[in-house]
């Protein structure tokens, strides 16, 4: 028994259209058109699998099909469809619609069972737009609250509940998924790692904690001609010395342990102007909290030590903080038995990207199953999945969820 390939390909087709980019990636970013567009689509192919289909004050979209038994609660499979700009095909449409094959398939194959099984899609995963990740499954389970969420702003001063409005998604707090028996999300591992292992699939031990910030160096705005170099306070300089040190840090451990600095920008940005500001932000991520915790003052006590040897000014500003994630040992266990039950080759890891996954397990037994990235490419529109690993991947979702659903009849 076995999910449908072909059907889930062709899905997963379809919906690449939508924001598709000239290099076959895509651009479809949260409470866009395009994500309305996306929604619309999810939703049609919901109904027609006569799913009961409610949304939730976040703009989260719940597909449910009953189990026998209506006060257990559900088996949720879910993920995203929004991506980061001119971003990928895979990275999180294939846990949704991957999740839509699941049921299909439980229906397909006659399957009665007694929990009811949910699809999901959680609104602005990704951070791309709205400045803090995994918004829909971080406002359901209590880590975001929702006045906050529906003031955050885009690049363009636009607010996430203005978007919410506009596209047509803002549902009823009522509808808030507040209870699970398990969930799964099936991902793109995004990293080298499973080609690296020959592994076919991965299984997700946890995530890792990730801790953003931003940092702005205060300088003095002088004439880049007349200003001789020991008199001036450049604010360049100092992020210059604080990204190349903290980099330096981070290499000199040799752990798990990792940092990124994605934005960058100076004022008053002129060929003849010595900077006055500069502005970037920092990504630190571990698997431990209180390793996390303890890098995340080790860089804080690095920028105001070069502030202070470069005569500048520093300010540091917590943009996100999401504590590691350690996931069910028993989902574990059942995706170890299915993977060896299949002959396929597993890897054991921990997901160095945040997911929605890290949030639902504040709300039960939860664990994310992974499939190789070819040249571990992701983000980007050379981001590619072979539709074989694809396909493996599903049917050990399939599995899972057949084992814990207590599937009283199939033919």
């Amino acid at each position: 028994m076995r999910i449908n390939g072909e059907r889930l390909k062709k899905r997963m087709e379809l919906i690449a259209e939508i924001g598709k980019t000239l290099k076959g990636g895509v651009n479809r970013l949260a409470l866009t058109d395009e994500d309305r567009q996306a929604r619309d689509l999810f939703v049609r192919w919901l109904k027609e699998l006569q799913l009961k289909v409610t949304i939730d004050d976040f703009g989260n979209i719940y597909g449910i099909k009953e189990g026998k038994d209506p006060n257990l609660p559900p088996i949720v499979i879910g993920s995203h469809l929004d991506t980061v700009p001119n971003g990928g095909r895979f990275d999180g449409v294939l846990g949704v619609l991957a999740g839509l094959e699941v049921v299909e398939s439980f229906i397909d194959h006659g399957f009665e069972h007694d929990y009811p099984l949910m699809v999901v899609n959680f609104t602005n995963e990704e951070g791309a737009r709205f400045p803090k990740p995994m918004l829909g499954s971080g406002g359901i389970t209590g880590v975001f609250k929702k006045e906050d969420v529906y003031q955050l702003k885009d690049d363009e001063g636009i607010s996430f509940i203005e978007e919410l409005v506009r596209i047509g998604y803002l549902g009823d707090v009522k509808n808030r998924l507040k209870d699970i028996k398990a969930f799964f999300e099936l991902h793109i591992e995004q990293g080298p790692v499973l080609e690296e292992q020959n592994a076919e699939v991965g299984i997700v031990k946890g995530i890792q904690g990730l801790s953003w910030h931003e940092i702005t160096f205060y300088g003095q705005s002088d004439h880049a001609g007349t200003t001789p170099l020991t008199y001036r306070k450049d604010a360049l300089i100092s992020a210059t010395k604080a990204i190349n040190q903290l980099q330096n840090w981070v290499t000199s451990l040799q752990d798990d342990t990792s940092i990124t600095f994605g934005k960058f920008s100076i004022k008053p940005n002129a060929v003849n102007v010595i900077p006055s500001e500069a502005k970037f932000t920092i990504d630190l991520r571990h698997p431990d909290e209180k390793t996390l915790r303890e890098r995340i003052e080790t860089m804080k006590k690095i920028i105001i030590h070069i502030a202070i040897e470069e005569d500048t000014n520093s300010h540091i500003v917590d943009l996100s903080y999401m504590k590691p994630a350690h996931f069910s040992k028993d989902l574990i266990n059942i995706l170890t038995d299915i993977c060896h039950d299949m002959s396929l080759n597993l890897h054991y890891m921990y997901s160095g990207a945040g997911h929605d996954a890290m949030y639902m397990n504040n709300l039960g037994d939860t664990v994310m199953i992974f499939v190789p990235s070819v040249n571990g490419k992701s983000h980007c529109e050379e981001e590619y999945s072979r539709w074989d690993d694809i396909i493996k991947g599903a049917n050990v979702l399939f599995h899972a969820v057949k084992r814990i659903s207590k599937v009283i009849y199939d033919v």
